[in-house]
């Protein structure tokens, strides 16, 4: 199985942008999804998030099929997700 990223996002998030380009420089591939206009994203980051549409939220599946859900992540925070 491969690693996957999806990073659910908005296109005004300033957090957004520095985690986005941090993955850039570090060869980090991603999917993104803007939950502006996926109705079905933007309630799972609500249901993630205790009902809030915080950005950027990612879901990571590492190659061993781990799962991990995570709200504003540390680039650090996403390795180690993609390693578990």
């Amino acid at each position: 199985m491969s690693a996957s990223v999806t990073m659910y996002s908005t296109t005004w998030c300033g957090y957004c942008r520095r985690l986005k380009g941090q993955m850039d420089r570090e060869g980090i591939a991603y999917s993104e999804v803007n939950i502006e206009h996926d109705p079905a994203s933007a309630d799972f980051v609500e249901k993630a998030n205790g009902g809030n549409q915080t950005v950027p939220t990612l879901l990571v599946v590492s190659p061993s099929g781990t799962e991990t859900v995570m709200t504003n992540p540390s680039l650090a925070q996403v390795k180690q997700a993609l390693a578990a």
